[in-house]
């Protein structure tokens, strides 16, 4: 499989490092920050055996699936690079309703084809890093980041798009993109996506953009006043979800009237949250 950048992508200064099969395309980005390299390095592959997911959990990527890891080398705090992580989410969300325009449909209200209508958009942004599909998680995005001797940071946005295939035993619902007849394959999603990245990474403009990057992940955010529960350790905590702060913080107003500003947990919406009192 043939991976190649899009014209914006190469014309902004980034370049590709593909591989057919890697152990992890995080580790072989962050080896590549601590021998030196400048970033703007996409590291991309259709396998990895040793894909790393959040919480220290394995992301396992079938041969034909995408995984793409990003170096960027910055001179942000950790906090403000952590917001990469939306930037990543919409630009996902971007390369796939220009791959797969079917992802985004119109429905009837009488759900027979006729009379009124309204649009249903079944690809939506799950906080803090997926993207789901139809309810189910299409696309992670894991984080990673190291202090450079020079002072910058090394940061680099890992990122899986179940393509073709599910990976077995996962302990939530999944879905790939030719479950659903989506025609597009791993060199065309990381096409569109190292375009669509160029495009929202300059609108985050090293943090300074972050306020319009909040507003455009809000539009297209799973679950905005809904119920939702969240897992911090051994806690759960049930409120609703109202909305991510400026630094891209879980914002929920619960029971008693207050609000909890929440920096990570496991999150779960509407009527699987109500289920987990």
């Amino acid at each position: 499989m043939k991976f190649v950048l899009g014209p914006k992508a190469v014309a902004a200064g980034y370049r590709r490092e593909a591989h057919d099969t890697i152990g992890s395309t995080n580790a072989e980005a962050l080896s590549r920050a601590r021998a030196g390299d400048p970033g703007r390095l996409w590291v991309v592959s259709a396998h990895q055996n040793a894909g790393r997911g959040r919480r220290g959990n394995q992301w396992q990527t079938p041969r034909g699936n995408l995984a793409a890891s990003l170096l960027s080398v910055v001179d942000s705090t950790p906090s403000i690079a952590a917001t990469l992580g939306f930037v990543a989410g919409l630009a996902i969300d971007e390369a796939l309703r220009r791959m797969a325009p079917e992802l985004s449909v119109v429905v009837a209200l009488d759900g027979m084809g006729g009379g009124e209508q309204r649009n249903s958009d079944r690809l939506r942004l799950k906080w803090p890093n997926d993207v789901h599909l139809d309810g189910g998680k299409l696309a992670g995005i894991l984080l990673e980041a190291e202090p450079l001797a020079d002072g910058r940071l090394a940061v680099v946005v890992g990122i899986g798009v179940n393509v073709v295939e599910v990976p077995k035993g996962l302990p939530y619902p999944a879905t790939a993109l030719a479950a659903l007849g989506a025609r597009a394959d791993a060199a065309d999603i990381f096409f569109a996506l190292s375009e669509s990245w160029t495009g929202i990474e300059r609108i985050w403009d090293g943090g300074n953009g972050f306020s319009r990057i909040r507003e455009l992940w809000l539009d297209r955010a799973a679950g905005v006043g809904e119920e939702v529960a969240v897992r911090i350790g051994g806690e759960v905590l049930h409120g609703s979800f109202e909305t991510i702060d400026e630094q891209g913080r879980l914002v929920i107003g619960v029971p008693d009237g207050t609000k909890r500003v929440i920096s990570a947990g496991e999150v779960h919406f509407g009527a699987v949250a109500g289920s987990r009192r």
